[in-house]
């Protein structure tokens, strides 16, 4: 086989079909740029979730006069001291509380004043009006139930809360618009295989009289088939490779630059994400169209 026919070939399949051979790289880069980002979305969430999930507590309300008057938990009245205390002796004997932190009603009020002094609601609050808390920490957040099902049913608490749910409604608007994305990209990888099959169709057609003479003169299938096979597999290659670009730059300039500078409490993914994810997408690239072409020539260009 001479590698100089080869080559030549593949550069005349490409300058025949240019515009269909442009479209190929296009939805290869789009397809495979969304793929990346859907990855990098999936990692950052889980990094994310890795971040404040080991930040966030379990926090047992008590109650106070207020909510003795006013909440159906708190109608044996306020906590006394010998709750307090039982309720300490409890969570200190649980192997799953790593440390517990007690929060008066005075601590409570400045912390709301300070998050949220420029409320209407913040002037007429008095510290009397908040309630003490006891803060826990455990050693594994995903075990936040067992101190609710001990806890919340106990004379003096008003509420055990579990912080991760305030940030589930975030992550679970950033895993849909990953799915979102993956639907898009799976979208777009549908399109980018069938430009490839309509392009290594038509190249095929075009040169159906050499094909034909070759194989008359015994050419075999796998000489005859490679042009076009590499012809898809290198625009498939430069999609990818603008797709790296596309990806190593919404990272450079999106996140490190615009991103971590505006949203200050958010831990991103790092550059060894993005480098892990690149060989997959060179490699989806280059794989993806030529096997396309394969199995599309396996009908047209028979002679």
């Amino acid at each position: 086989m001479r590698a100089q026919f080869v080559f030549s070939e593949i550069g005349v399949g490409l300058r025949r079909n240019l515009t269909m051979t442009f479209a190929v790289i296009v939805s290869v880069a789009l397809s495979l740029a969304l793929f990346g980002a859907s990855w990098l979305m999936g990692k950052q969430v889980d990094t994310m979730k890795g971040y404040w999930y080991d930040k966030v507590n379990v926090s047992i309300f008590f109650c106070n006069e207020v909510d003795a008057e006013t909440s159906d938990n708190c109608d044996k009245g306020a906590v006394t001291a010998e709750q307090k205390k039982e309720i300490r002796n409890d969570l200190d004997a649980l192997d799953i509380v790593e440390s517990v932190h007690y929060e008066s009603s005075e601590e409570a009020y400045k912390h709301y004043k300070e998050q949220f002094g420029d409320s209407p609601l913040a002037s007429s609050l008095t510290p009397d009006q908040m309630q003490e808390s006891f803060r826990v920490k455990l050693t594994d957040p995903e075990k936040y139930e067992v101190i609710t099902s001990a806890f919340a049913d106990r004379p003096g608490v008003q509420e055990v809360q579990d912080q991760r749910n305030v940030l589930e409604s975030l992550f679970n608007l950033l895993n849909g618009m990953t799915y979102a994305a993956v639907g898009v990209m799976a979208l777009m990888l549908l399109v980018a295989i069938m430009l490839i099959v309509n392009t290594v169709r038509v190249s095929a057609f075009s040169r159906r009289r050499e094909t034909g003479i070759m194989r008359l003169v015994g050419a075999s299938s796998v000489y005859i088939q490679l042009p076009f096979i590499v012809e898809a597999a290198v625009a498939g290659l430069i999609g990818a490779g603008f797709a790296a670009v596309l990806l190593v730059g919404g990272k450079h300039f999106l996140i490190d630059n615009w991103l971590a500078d505006k949203i200050l409490l958010i831990n991103f993914i790092g550059w060894d994400e993005v480098i892990r994810v690149l060989p997959l997408v060179v490699a989806i690239g280059l794989l993806m169209p030529g096997i396309a072409a394969f199995f599309a020539l396996r009908k047209y260009l028979k002679v």
